[in-house]
């Protein structure tokens, strides 16, 4: 059974048709049989959504010839893994003329495949939606920023901060942002006291919760990366 509906796939394809520019290559890891080697997972523990995440981007990659889906093995590939910073799985990394460090951690279903498919849009045109000044901001960045984002399918406000956070992943080299479904790694939940979504969490030190205007982002991704203000530089 396919988890698109026939409604879905026939917007999402129209979507594709008309906004993409360049090509795309989803990097999926996943591992089979689908035990969880990850640090902090329980021993044994399944990889739950690792064969649905499969279908689900060959789904998407089934509705433009624009996207290529490279399937890979967590442990087999373990410095590609290493490489595009996937440390658990599932994972899928949406890569351009470079990556541009847009992860996602757990299918991105529900909201947040809404998400998936603008992040497509954005890679493939290299470009965002983000104001000129935040742009220019981002340019400046000069320090490693890691941007992880709690999120759940239900939550309509998740993708907000998801899409935030991976648009200034693109428009910055230094930028990464890793949407993370806090249902599917629960020691990850417990580590940063994940009580609500979306809660992100900025170079381990910096936390917000809730959904947040643009400026307010940039404003705490320019504080982890040292920034004493916007466009200032580290």
């Amino acid at each position: 059974m396919d988890l698109l509906s026939p409604e879905i796939r026939d917007a999402t394809r129209k979507k594709l048709e008309s906004e993409m520019i360049g090509k795309v290559t989803l990097l999926y890891f996943t591992q089979e049989p689908r035990i969880l080697i990850v640090p902090g997972a329980v021993p044994g523990q399944e990889c739950l959504y690792c064969r649905e995440t499969r279908q689900l981007l060959d789904e998407v990659k089934s509705l433009s010839d624009k996207i290529e889906l490279k399937v890979l093995d967590f442990v087999a590939d373990k410095e590609e893994a290493a490489a595009h910073g996937v440390d658990k799985i599932p994972a899928t990394v949406v890569v351009g003329d470079r990556d541009h460090g847009i992860r996602f951690f757990g299918i991105p279903s529900g909201y947040e495949y809404t998400s998936l498919v603008q992040a497509i849009i954005d890679v493939s045109r290299g470009t965002t939606e983000l104001s000129p000044k935040t742009k220019e901001a981002l340019r400046l960045v000069a320090k490693d920023v890691r941007i992880q984002v709690f999120v759940t399918p239900t939550c309509p406000y998740c993708t907000v901060a998801v899409r935030l956070g991976q648009q200034m992943a693109l428009e910055s080299p230094r930028v990464s942002c890793d949407m993370i479904e806090a249902t599917e790694f629960p020691h990850l939940v417990q580590k940063y006291g994940v009580l609500g979504v979306p809660k992100t969490i900025i170079n381990e030190e910096i936390t917000l919760d809730g959904a947040v205007p643009e400026e307010t982002f940039l404003g705490h991704v320019l504080e982890a990366a040292g920034s004493a203000e916007p466009g200032a530089g580290s």
